[in-house]
């Protein structure tokens, strides 16, 4: 019987196949020499596809079929005519039928995905198509976007990407380097497909553990699926007025914002991630963890353009601290920030963090997301004392070649003695080794 990871990638297949045809009739038409005669080529014969048998098509086929469709291999510009050609020759589909489909990455299937998560009340910013481009151009990881897709709408979407790593373990996660994942879906038919294929795709390539990184609990009471209290999040209403912000902020914590006002602190936008980096380095560098690479966050910066900014801290023309935040709907979500040596004699995170509501509440925005934190941590206990109440965040796990959920966290004491040796080493060394660990971390 054919799986619907199966049937998704014949489709897949059968659309790279498409655009191949078409990009080789362009190829031809260019090669032409130029005292021809201007003959139109003629266009692709798209033969039927056949359904494949039973292993003829596993999900590795299938992304390196979808790879081969967003490579310079087979050419973006290509795709959407390839699936028009697709639509005159695929065998129709009755309708109603709510079918498994692969992402493929041109701008119309994005955008349609793109509209469907900010439409759909379960997805967040980490359920946004172009986490695919980032997570595979900047840490090669290779990615699964299922979408279910009913009468050319779409009811649901479910991100994936495998990590394979000798270090941290084999895990297929929805969705790393993010907080928020697992299935967004706007009917139970669609979530229920998306469950499927998620784990026929764990079955076929039995990692450690196939995880979702979910806001809200996806499978209460569910045994195939275990949960882990560790992390938290933090979110709170602000409003137009940033003197009710300001108020609503714990009179300690108030009062080093207020310092930091004194001390002449100031915050800018930054088109550049160079300023940004040098403060975020630092800081990871003291708490001794590795750093991304500057290619992932131009990567952030590109794909998300405007809904990604980059702030950062100055006094007078020093640096003190930077934060790259994301923007979904009326959200603001602070992700990636850090100080300087300076930033604490100066209440610079404190500062930065007031900077960026005023800034956002300003704009319109309407929630500040503080982003997940470890109990028992200091980030942890820097929102709380800012008057943000914890929510556990309902993490799930389905266990495969494991026998044991996942343990992968600096509050690991395996990891301590690392911490310590990373915190001593030469910043620039760090900078350098750092990327090539952390790619594996998720």
């Amino acid at each position: 019987m054919t799986s619907i990871i199966e049937a998704a990638a014949q489709r897949a297949a059968a659309a790279a196949s498409a655009a191949a045809a078409i990009a080789a009739a362009k190829n031809e038409a260019v090669r032409a020499p130029s005292d021809a005669p201007a003959v139109p080529p003629a266009a692709p014969t798209l033969a039927p596809v056949a359904a494949p048998a039973a292993a003829s098509l596993d999900a590795e086929m299938a992304v390196a079929l979808r790879e081969g469709a967003v490579s310079g291999e087979l050419p973006l510009r290509d795709v959407d005519v390839a699936a028009q050609a697709l639509a005159t020759e695929a065998p129709p589909v009755a309708q109603g039928t709510l079918m498994l489909q692969l992402l493929l990455q041109n701008s119309d299937e994005c955008a349609r995905w793109d509209a469907f998560v900010q439409a759909c009340p379960e997805a967040t910013f980490f359920h946004r198509a172009g986490w695919q481009k980032v997570i595979e151009q900047a840490f090669g990881h290779r990615c699964w976007f299922f979408y279910a897709e009913r009468d050319g709408r779409i009811e649901g979407v479910l991100p994936l990407a495998q990590i394979k790593s000798r270090l941290f373990g084999h895990s297929l996660v929805s969705l790393p380097f993010c907080v928020y994942g697992g299935v967004a879906a706007s009917s139970e038919e669609a979530r229920a497909l998306l469950d499927q294929a998620a784990e026929e795709l764990a079955a076929s390539l039995n990692p450690g553990h196939l995880e979702y990184r979910n806001f809200a609990p996806a499978h209460p009471g569910n045994p195939k699926w275990q949960g882990k209290e560790l992390y938290y999040t933090f979110r709170k209403a602000i409003t137009a007025d940033n003197e009710e912000n300001m108020n609503a902020i714990p009179r300690k914590q108030r009062a080093m914002v207020r310092k930091a006002i004194k001390l002449g602190l100031r915050g800018e936008v930054d088109q550049g991630i160079e300023r940004f980096f040098h403060a975020y380095a630092s800081s990871v560098h003291r708490l001794g963890t590795p750093v991304f690479s500057k290619k992932y966050f131009r990567l952030l910066k590109q794909v998300f353009a405007d809904d990604c900014e980059i702030r950062v801290i100055l006094q007078e023309d020093k640096i003190v601290a930077g934060v790259m935040s994301f923007f979904f709907r009326d959200e603001v979500l602070p992700y990636y920030g850090g100080g300087t040596a300076l930033a604490r004699d100066v209440a610079g995170n404190d500062f930065m963090y007031w900077d960026l509501m005023q800034a956002s509440a300003d704009k319109g925005y309407r929630l500040f997301d503080f982003g997940r934190s470890k109990a028992g941590t200091g980030a942890f206990d820097f929102k709380k004392n800012w008057g943000f109440s914890a929510q556990p965040l309902p993490y799930e796990y389905q266990l495969h070649a494991s026998s044991e959920l996942p343990d992968v966290n600096p509050l690991n004491p395996k990891y301590q003695l690392f911490i310590k040796l990373w915190r001593k080493m030469p910043l620039a060394l760090a900078n350098a080794l750092g990327p090539h660990i952390v790619k594996d971390l998720g």
